[in-house]
């Protein structure tokens, strides 16, 4: 029995059930080894010798293959079929060569597939061929460039841009694009503009919109209304004419269906309509290629085989009719620039079938299997047919015009199935329908309003228009687009806020440093041409270690080059670049630099020791003042509390300090010394400003607690002061003791002027609402026992409203129901859902242990060790970026979560893995 080799165990399962017992079908789980996360894994002396290592996971996989092709001496690898794929399956070869496995008589083959559905699989038997030498030649280039910029770079950054994590060959690129956007938006001055519009009718009655055109017989652009006076002059002019209809003009359109998907197609189109990142659509249709619902998923073809276009077009005729059926098949030319890799477009491997009927569970498999389904058919159906209508209407005297649009919708074809999604939204206009209007009719004015408008800023990147736009500049593969997006986030170059990327600070300090002394790698067009000779390499035409040499040739010398530069040198670069965004201009003119503190010393940008970046003063020691690296905050301009402290005076021959400490503003009195090393302090209540904190004020909070008197029943006294909750009242005999009761103020000051008389009110008040000292507090409603478990049930007073409770269980009342308004039934059922849902229901008590086995437990925990130890070394490893992944295969990424889980990587092996790594997808 031929023993078959696939990524991943689904996938095995799947294939298994196709081939029989004929076969035995094995998983691999994804790649089996990778260059090692250290220097001198690629020998860029030696000809670009590359030194691979088989991952300690992935021993115990190869070690099943080996064994079942003891008994089964023939080996079918059914990899992906891409350059991802073709790599997998000459590392397996490779590496089973290396071991003997694979002896001289062993035949090997190489078969692919683009769909996991029987016919396919089983005509792929049929014509078996050999791995494909430049596919795996792209791979090994494109795997030796990343590893030998991570390698390379990311030291260099380490040296000298503390708290850098790493940078990438297309990383760093894609990372690039997000910064200068954010820099377009903060250079960015909105322009103020009007424009006038009417709300109109027919004499029949029909109201619609129309929108000032004309004024003063010139044409109006844009910008023609500058502000409200010229906007309202419009207003009185299109107020004191009469209108008709100049002309009527309606003209036939048409809308044709998008292509069917491709990778990055997909990703934007998931983006948009889910909100699904790129990775999570890529997991999600892995899942449904595995279970032989969809085609490949990491393509950059659009064509459809024949007989799938047949397919689609006799379900389109099933389900919708023949008119929805254009006359001949619709042909999409693939945008692929390399014909080896480009494939098939994405699309269910049986079009009859949606996604209701396959009963998919899992709800985002369903979602997207619905989305490639309706695209696919939609790309086969006819046009949507419209009508675009613009009706002019003008004042007699021409001095004035309006303009109406509208389209109508004469048959919806392939709308009636799909309509792709904007990244922005569409203009007013484009789906509005206008009534019947007829040329020369008069138009009665029921409304003209100016409407105030602002030029927007360019938009932040999503992750879908993040894609698209690295597709258009031809950065990235399909198969790297997903990990790519997802790197810089988990670097924390990136950050995501409502589906938006926004740049950190430590991502802008990375882009400045790359932009300024290695320009060349970070530019577009040389990646993009790097990327096409990448191409040239699949396609046999480029030979890639000359690919190698030219590159290592260039690279290592501007690496060689940033050896002398000195730290200071680099930072004061950066400080030059990032000046409009670390120190914008200030509105009164002054010098944004200038040190808020002092007002000698210049602000910029530094690092400490312990890496990161932050603001501080030339002047430093003199001049202490920092603040977070970026853009100022508000109140950072003026200190209210310099760095030093700041003295408010003198009291009893002790200074009085105002400091900013951990955990907020605090006054001091006198100063830390060999003798006194915890001064008196007291915090400052948030409510009062940093500036309004005197001499007078400090004092009355270093006074606290503050003795209002003795109360007159008990003869104890009582104090006000502040605490970590607020001002609150204390019934003791000393300041400092615990017990006693206690009682809230209403407010701050009432700490400073309450007298005995209120104090004694809410200390009442306070034990009343307890019950008591130590008592239970009052119910609000009884409402008896519970019906099936016993127990009082009650409704009672809560600090954050009313609720219900029964023994242990406290479930909070709907918001807007009234404690008088609740029933038994009521209780009984919100008891019941708290206690599901915090697990607080009666359980039985669990059973003893059985006898215990000392024996038994050490050998498990022996057994345990060297595993935490290779999972050590993987997570290492999968932190330093190993081979380019389209993505990880299911049971590996398993194995790997739960290796990390048990044994975290070492911290030094961790630091160095994960800045060096260059990343798997870069």
């Amino acid at each position: 029995m031929p023993v078959v080799v696939v990524e991943s165990p689904a996938k095995a399962k799947t294939i298994n059930k196709y081939l029989g017992d004929n076969y035995t079908v094995l998983a691999s789980y994804g790649h089996v080894r990778d260059l090692p996360p250290k220097d001198g894994s690629v020998d860029t002396d030696h000809d670009f010798e590359m030194k691979w290592e088989v991952a300690a996971d992935s021993r115990k996989h190869v070690k099943a293959i080996v064994d079942a092709l003891k008994d089964d001496n023939a080996l079918i690898l059914a990899t992906d079929p891409d350059r991802e794929g073709e790599a997998i399956s000459w590392h397996l070869e490779e590496t089973l060569r290396g071991r003997k496995a694979i002896k001289k008589d062993t035949p090997v083959s190489r078969v692919v597939f683009n769909a996991i559905t029987k016919s396919a699989v089983t005509e792929a038997m049929k014509n078996p061929r050999q791995v494909d030498a430049p596919l795996v030649e792209a791979y090994l280039a494109r795997r030796a460039l990343d590893y030998l910029v991570g390698f390379n770079l990311s030291p260099v950054l380490w040296r000298k841009l503390p708290g850098a994590k790493s940078a990438g060959r297309v990383q760093s690129v894609c990372l690039r694009l997000i910064v200068e956007r954010e820099m377009e938006i903060e250079a960015f001055r909105a322009r103020e503009y009007w424009s006038v519009k009417a709300v109109l009718a027919t004499p029949r009655g029909q109201e619609y919109e129309a929108r000032l055109t004309m004024l003063a017989g010139e044409k109006l652009d844009k910008f023609s209304l500058t502000d409200a006076t010229a906007a309202e002059m419009a207003v009185q002019a299109v107020e004191s004419r009469d209108l008709a209809v100049a002309s009527v003009e309606a003209k036939p359109a048409s809308r044709n269906p998008s292509a069917p998907f491709m990778t990055s197609t997909l990703q934007q189109e998931a983006s948009r309509k889910f909100g699904m990142g790129a990775r999570a659509t890529m997991s999600t249709a892995q899942r449904l290629y595995e279970a032989g619902h969809i085609t490949y998923m990491r393509t950059d073809g659009i064509d459809m085989a024949p007989e799938a276009v047949h397919a689609a077009r006799d379900a389109i005729k099933d389900r919708y009719g023949d008119k929805y059926v254009p006359s001949s098949p619709r042909m999409y030319k693939n945008k692929a620039k390399n014909a080896q890799e480009a494939h098939e477009c994405i699309r269910p491997t049986d079009m009859a079938q949606d996604a209701a009927s396959l009963k998919i569970s899992d709800a985002d498999q369903r979602k997207l299997y619905d989305l490639i389904w309706k695209r696919t058919l939609a790309s086969q159906m006819e046009a949507a047919r419209m009508e675009r209508t613009t009706v002019t209407l003008a004042s007699a005297d021409r001095q004035v015009e309006l303009r109406a649009s509208g389209q109508v919708v004469l048959f919806d074809g392939f709308l009636k199935v799909y309509e792709e999604g904007r990244d922005e939204p569409a203009a007013e206009d484009d789906d509005r329908r206008l009534p019947q209007i007829s040329e020369g009719e008069p138009a009665e004015k029921r409304g003209v309003t100016p409407e105030q408008h602002f030029t927007q800023p360019p938009p932040r990147y999503t992750e879908a228009t993040l894609v698209k736009r690295m597709e258009e500049l031809g950065i990235g593969r399909p198969s790297t687009y997903a990990s790519i997006v997802t790197t810089i986030q988990d670097r924390e170059y990136v950050r995501k806020d409502k589906g938006r990327l926004i740049p950190e600070d430590k991502g802008r300090l990375v882009t400045a440093f790359l932009s300024n002394y290695f320009r060349r790698y970070v530019e577009y067009d040389f990646t993009a041409d790097l990327e096409n000779q990448l191409d040239h390499v699949s396609a046999g035409e480029t030979d890639w270690k000359e690919l190698l040499a030219r590159f290592w040739r260039d690279f290592s010398a501007a690496i060689a080059e940033t050896s002398e530069l000195r730290i200071t040198e680099v930072l004061e670069k950066i400080n030059e670049v990032l000046e409009p965004h670390l120190f914008p201009p200030k509105e009164d003119g002054t010098d944004p630099r200038l040190c808020p503190n002092c007002e000698a010393g210049r602000l910029s940008m530094r690092t400490a020791r312990s890496g990161g970046a932050f603001i501080g003063c030339s002047n430093y020691p003199e001049c202490r003042f920092t603040r977070p690296f970026g853009p100022p905050l508000e109140g950072d301009a003026a200190p209210a509390i310099p760095p030093e402290g700041k003295m408010l005076g003198e009291d009893q021959g002790d200074p009085i300090w105002l400091h900013d400490g951990r955990f907020g503003p605090y006054v001091q009195r006198g100063v830390v010394t060999e003798e006194v090393k915890k001064p008196p302090r007291q915090s400052v209540p948030r409510d009062w400003p940093l500036e309004t904190v005197d001499l007078e004020k400090a004092l009355m909070l270093l006074n606290l607690p503050r003795e209002v008197g003795t109360h007159p029943e008990d003869g104890v006294k009582v104090w006000a002061t502040i605490g970590r909750y607020g001002p609150y009242l204390k019934h003791n005999d000393e300041p400092a003791a615990r017990g006693g009761s206690t009682a809230p103020l209403p407010e701050l000051d009432d700490v400073f002027t309450i007298g005995m008389n209120r104090a004694v009110e809410l200390l009442a008040q306070k034990a009343s609402s307890r019950g008591g000292r130590g008592q239970a507090a009052k119910p609000l409603r009884e409402l008896g026992e519970h019906p099936a478990e016993g127990g009082a049930i009650n409704v009672m007073e809560g600090r954050y409203g009313p609720y219900v409770k029964w023994e242990k269980v406290n479930a909070t009342l709907p918001k807007g129901t009234e404690p008088e308004a609740v029933t038994m039934e009521m209780a009984v059922e919100l008891i019941a859902e708290k206690a599901a849902k915090k697990g607080t229901r009666k359980k039985a008590a669990p059973k003893k242990a059985a006898a215990k086995k000392p024996a038994a437990k050490k050998p498990a925990a022996k057994k345990a060790a060297p595993k935490k130890a290779a999972a050590t070394k993987s997570s290492a490893k999968k932190a330093a970026g190993g081979a380019e992944t389209s993505e990880p295969a299911e049971g590996k990424t398993a194995q790997k979560k739960t290796a990390a889980r048990k044994a975290p990587a070492k911290k030094t092996a961790a630091k160095k893995a994960d800045g060096a790594s260059g990343d798997p997808q870069d």
